[in-house]
């Protein structure tokens, strides 16, 4: 019979000790959001931060181009970890959306978002915007004597006048809206005398400081490098000039964001997403890259064109696809 109560009062301690380590089992495990960023690593790794602080959810921040993450996770299927990705332009998520990767935004972050700027299914959102425009030097030529459309670059008489980045994912957004607008003949022209006539850079911020320091007159960048250069140097000798009456040559395109199908924290994933469209998410985004807030009702407090000046042509993220078109229109001429 002691045998017996001695027996039991064990199983009771140990039942009762497993009832309570539980709980706190539980609690040593708390969630963290994965983000694939293909933004800039600052812009980022602010975010991410700033989400932490005001959430208590970490964010493991792994870095890396826009396509190659979007690659990663088509990949990677059903067995990414990621939870959200972030891409520099859209295109990269048009495809993975195409893919049916992505998950349905909710619809109260997508309704403080012009609609016009989110995919149309729902699937994946604009953060920020900027606008394509022509960095030029007027020590080497007056703003007046520019071309009044974008278009014009790719005449003889711009040799050795313009540089370009062939590889940034803008200027292919711009290539396609081209195609969009002009038609595939007159972007394949308009590329082809690019590649006769004009100066070939690796990156936009090499493009820029190539005209800031003379070497060439004008080149075709996001507004927004212009002012990344500006915060590091101070006084720039060079301007930016912004075409007008919806020229292609100032085509507005997105930073973008959109969670994954796969995640295996939905309703976190889609908190990001809401902390990014939200006041406080545009701001600290949009101090720490001089891009244009997308949230209904906001403006940058940086000193940029206003964006409802701005006159770009009627072609949406959504209409510019994956700029699968683009890429192979330039592999065609030579250009990659």
């Amino acid at each position: 019979m002691m045998f017996r109560n001695t027996l039991r009062r064990g199983l009771t301690i140990t039942l009762l000790g497993l009832t309570l380590a539980s709980p706190l089992t539980q609690a040593a495990d708390p969630v963290s959001l994965t983000l694939y960023n293909g933004q800039h690593k600052e812009v980022g790794d602010a975010i991410a931060k700033a989400f932490e602080a005001k959430t208590g959810i970490h964010v493991n921040v792994r870095k890396g181009s826009s396509n190659q993450l979007a690659s990663q996770v088509v990949e990677e299927g059903d067995r990414s970890p990621a939870d959200v990705i972030y891409t520099e332009e859209s295109p990269p998520l048009n495809k993975l959306g195409e893919q049916g990767l992505l998950a349905t935004i909710d619809a109260s972050t997508l309704d403080v978002l012009p609609k016009e700027y989110v995919a149309g299914n729902g699937t994946w959102m604009g953060v920020t915007a900027r606008v394509r425009v022509v960095a030029f030097n007027p020590k080497l030529i007056a703003e007046q004597d520019l071309p009044t459309s974008v278009m014009e670059f790719s005449q003889p008489q711009w040799q050795g006048k313009v540089g370009f980045v062939p590889t940034s994912g803008a200027f292919q957004e711009q290539a396609v809206a081209i195609i969009k607008v002009h038609g595939m003949d007159a972007a394949e022209e308009w590329l082809t005398g690019l590649r006769a006539f004009g100066k070939v850079y690796s990156n936009n911020m090499v493009a820029l400081k190539a005209v800031e320091n003379g070497e060439v007159a004008t080149v075709l960048v996001n507004n927004y490098y212009w002012f990344a250069l500006q915060r590091e140097k101070g006084q720039l000798d060079s301007k930016l000039h912004y075409f007008t009456g919806g020229d292609v040559g100032g085509l507005i395109t997105v930073s973008s964001a959109a969670a994954l199908k796969s995640s295996k924290h939905p309703k976190e994933a889609q908190q990001f997403l809401a902390f990014m469209a939200g006041e406080e998410g545009q701001r600290i985004i949009t101090q720490t890259s001089a891009e244009y807030p997308l949230r209904k009702g906001m403006e940058s407090d940086r000193d940029l064109k206003p964006f409802s000046e701005l006159q770009p042509p009627n072609v949406t993220p959504a209409d510019l696809g994956n700029a699968e078109q683009a890429l192979e229109l330039e592999r065609d001429v030579g250009l990659n």
